[in-house]
C-alpha cells in the first residue's frame, strides 16, 4: 500500500494496516527511526512492581483492555499458523 505525507508532516495509515495492527483513534504511538525505517509502535502502558508475598508482579499504572480466554486462543493459533505446526 501506498501514502502520501502532507505539508504539515501528517501521514495516513490505510485502513487495513490499522486494523491489524490494533491502531485506533487517539492511541500514542512510539516513534523511531532505525537502520533506514521509521518504525511505529503503540506506546508501552506504564507499570510498576509491587510484592505479593514472595513474588514481584506488574501492575498497570492505567486501564488495559481485559484479556479473554478467546483472545489467548486466537494468539496460540496464530502463532502455531506462523510456524506452521498443526495441533
Amino acid at each position: 500500500m501506498k501514502t502520501t505525507i502532507d505539508a504539515s508532516g501528517r501521514l495516513v495509515i490505510p485502513k487495513e494496516i490499522r486494523r491489524q495492527a490494533g491502531l485506533e483513534p487517539g492511541m500514542s504511538l512510539d516513534v523511531r527511526f532505525c537502520n533506514g525505517r521509521i518504525e511505529l509502535e503503540p506506546e508501552s502502558t506504564p507499570v510498576r512492581l509491587e510484592r505479593e508475598g514472595r513474588f514481584l508482579v506488574i501492575v498497570p499504572e492505567g486501564p488495559v483492555e481485559v484479556l479473554t480466554s478467546d483472545m489467548v486462543e486466537a494468539t496460540r493459533q496464530a502463532i502455531l499458523d506462523e510456524r506452521g505446526e498443526i495441533c
